[in-house]
């Protein structure tokens, strides 16, 4: 069972952008591992391209936004990382949020924000992003909601099982923290959810790792909405599932217990795809 050891942090601007840090600091700590924290953006040329006509000055004028945004996001670090020698912060490449991605191919662990459709600053990263990184580079990714408080993660543990490799990915992920869970609950939906929910209690008694089980029902619609309501009656504080999606025509298309969980979390989302 391998402990992350290389954290990726996603940085912005945001006030949320430093709960995402303490996080990342006691994971950093809980695990023994190292933190880059990485500022991901678009820049403001890419969000504003019409200005280049309306002004003689505009890309002077967003070159200082986009530093007025950096500059923000690194005192947001400097400040929520508290000295740790664990964290560390690393330059954009300039391309991004295209470069995290790639970024991530090198990071047993992404900590990335939950995007925020009302929050101003939405426009700062494409609609897709926390669904494109996660099916780009196919690593786990801790998935942090924009509102509520997280203090401990992992205590008390769902995860969505389906027999599928995205699942799995997502359960061997999750390991580190299902060692020191107090409980861990599981659940899977569909006609075949009673067997292949004993044979992954099994697989996790050989971990180490003692899961109750419980089949949702054979309906398997509207997965995303039961996960959420399951998770607060077992008062979980980390949701393990896979992550489904692909590529159609430039855009990321993902499955719908995916996109439900990702417009609607309510506590950390532990993701593999």
């Amino acid at each position: 069972m391998q402990t992350p050891k290389s954290i990726l942090l996603h940085l912005d601007s945001s006030p949320r952008a430093t709960v995402r840090i303490r996080l990342a600091r006691a994971l950093a700590d809980t695990f023994e591992a190292e933190v880059t924290g990485l500022p991901c953006a678009l820049t403001a040329l890419m969000r504003y391209p019409f200005a280049l006509t309306s002004a003689p000055d505009a890309i002077c004028i967003m070159k200082e936004l986009d530093k007025e945004c950096r500059d923000k996001a690194l005192a947001l670090f400097m400040e929520a990382a508290a000295g740790s020698p664990r964290l560390r912060w690393e330059e954009s490449a300039g391309d991004e949020p295209w470069a995290f991605a790639r970024r991530a191919l090198y990071a047993d662990l992404l900590v990335i924000g939950q995007r925020n459709e009302e929050d101003p600053d939405a426009a700062d990263l494409p609609p897709d992003f926390v669904s494109s990184v996660l099916v780009e580079c196919g690593k786990p990714a801790l998935i942090v909601p924009y509102a509520g408080t997280v203090e401990e993660v992992g205590q008390t543990v769902l995860i969505a099982w389906k027999e599928t490799r995205e699942s799995a990915r997502a359960v061997t992920a999750a390991l580190p923290w299902l060692a020191r869970a107090r409980a861990v609950h599981v659940v899977g939906y569909g006609e075949a959810a009673e067997p292949s929910l004993g044979s992954l209690q099994a697989y996790l008694r050989a971990q180490g790792v003692n899961a109750s089980v419980r089949v949702g029902g054979r309906d398997d619609t509207e997965i995303g909405e039961r996960l959420l309501s399951l998770a607060a009656d077992v008062s979980a504080d980390l949701l393990v599932m896979g992550c489904y999606g692909h590529s159609r025509a430039r855009e990321w298309v993902v499955g719908g217990a995916t996109r439900s969980i990702l417009q609607s979390m309510t506590l950390p989302v532990l993701m593999a795809h």
